[in-house]
């Protein structure tokens, strides 16, 4: 393939952007050299780069594409919401529509409150959690990569660059699928932690009690439970994770897979929690969410359109179908290959990730690197297989097929060196302390 276009689009944008792009996941420093550099359109699962190559796409917009590129319903209802304006000195009947399609469908919601990121809504939910506990410190699952871009989190992490050591020490970590971690927390910061913060599931799946456990400890102790939905919500269920494992947070967050990509997020939450962020309360004010374009009307009706699509056609069936079938497939070459203690599936089958190991059976950004290389060479852009509702059976059969070609490389890979094949730095982790 050529990148020619991409390349020189590259130098310039590491001229004017730090890192050349606005999300760290995005990064050239998160895909092979031989990769295509920026993407000019999209439809359904394929994008095409400024080079005119073709691609499968899987993981598209950090996960927050799950209809698929440019899906009509949805960008025909942002298109006529924009056509009346899409920002005005009060609210659109647009916000009160969606907050009661969001509590409708939400086992836990009372009350919502709307932003346009992931970060927005979680860092709402911590400072809420703090002023109805009087509390100041955090607990925050270790295991789970990523929650939010504010200082409580990215203090906790390799790139804490730039945080107060103040804000660093008031933020602890415990371990998924470990209550008496958590348990450990409390008991060395007795009455100190406001909430505990976590996803519902990433890779591992939850324990038998363990959900419930932290919700029980929360309780006991007084701290809040906050479940981070951003990836779950609308992809595991229509109902959400907490709907699936059959547990009720305090507090829950939603954003990506809410309006197909379009930017919009949400808080939602018990009334007896929420109401401290309005005016029918006679306790001190909570700065919950104020934001100038956190319900701009076009993000409000996508959302509406993408939920539409959810409760009328079999979305998340399909997703599960489509993760199915690829997960047999590449199962299928791992197995030809004798990859199995090298390359691993992992995650539910509506958010597929795989892992790459190396001759030690360590894991191994070279051997990723690798392997998307292969993948890129034959037509598919697969950072994950994280699969939308526009793959078809075809697409995933020609992606299984794209599968074997790379896997036969990373096989030779093992046995010759990774050098020998892979063209270029290897990438790395987004968490690090130093580039």
């Amino acid at each position: 393939m050529n990148f020619s276009r991409s390349k020189e689009l590259q130098q310039k944008s590491h001229r004017l952007i730090p890192g050349g792009a606005h999300t760290y996941s995005k990064g050239d420093d998160q895909y092979p050299e031989e990769s295509p550099g920026f993407i000019a359109r999209g439809a359904g699962c394929h994008v095409w780069d400024v080079d005119d190559n073709e691609f499968i796409e899987y993981g598209a917009g950090s996960r927050a594409v799950t209809l698929g590129h440019a899906y009509p319903s949805v960008v025909q209802a942002a298109s006529q919401a924009m056509g009346l304006g899409i920002n005005f000195v009060r609210p659109t009947p647009l916000e009160v529509e969606l907050a009661e399609k969001m509590l409708s469908l939400i086992p836990s919601g009372e009350m919502v409150k709307f932003g346009k990121n992931g970060s927005d809504v979680t860092t709402a939910a911590l400072k809420l959690a703090r002023a109805c506990t009087g509390r100041d410190m955090v607990a925050r699952c270790g295991d789970h990569p990523f929650l939010s871009v504010d200082d409580w989190f990215i203090g906790s992490t390799a790139m804490g660059a730039g945080v107060p050591q103040a804000t660093k020490d008031m933020t602890v970590t415990f371990r998924y699928n470990d209550l008496a971690s958590l348990q450990a927390r409390f008991a060395e910061h007795p009455g100190q932690i406001a909430c505990v913060i976590m996803e519902a599931e990433t890779t591992e799946p939850p324990h038998a009690g363990f959900l419930q456990g932290v919700r029980d400890l929360c309780d006991r102790e007084g701290a809040i439970f906050v479940m981070d939905e951003v990836i779950t919500g609308f992809r595991w269920h229509l109902n959400g994770a907490q709907h699936v494992h059959r547990v009720e947070p305090h507090l829950c967050t939603f954003s990506k897979a809410m309006g197909n990509g379009f930017s919009i997020s949400a808080l939602v939450g018990k009334r007896e929690l929420m109401q401290y962020g309005g005016l029918h309360h006679d306790k001190a004010r909570v700065f919950l969410l104020s934001t100038t374009f956190g319900a701009e009307s076009h993000s409000l009706a996508a959302a509406l359109a993408t939920i539409r699509v959810y409760e009328t056609e079999n979305v998340i069936e399909r997703l599960y179908e489509g993760g199915r079938r690829l997960a047999k497939g590449v199962a299928g070459a791992v197995a030809q290959y004798r990859l199995q203690d090298y390359f691993v599936m992992a995650g539910r089958d509506c958010n597929l990730v795989f892992f790459t190991h190396d001759q030690e059976k360590q894991r191994s950004q070279v051997f990723r690197t690798l392997f998307m290389q292969e993948m890129i060479k034959r037509g598919v852009l697969a950072p994950s297989f994280v699969v939308n509702y526009s793959h078809s059976d075809a697409d995933i059969d020609r992606t299984i097929e794209a599968v074997y070609g790379a896997l036969a490389i990373y096989r030779k890979a093992l046995d010759d060196g990774p050098e020998k094949y892979l063209v270029g730095r290897p990438v790395k982790p987004v968490f690090r302390q130093f580039n």
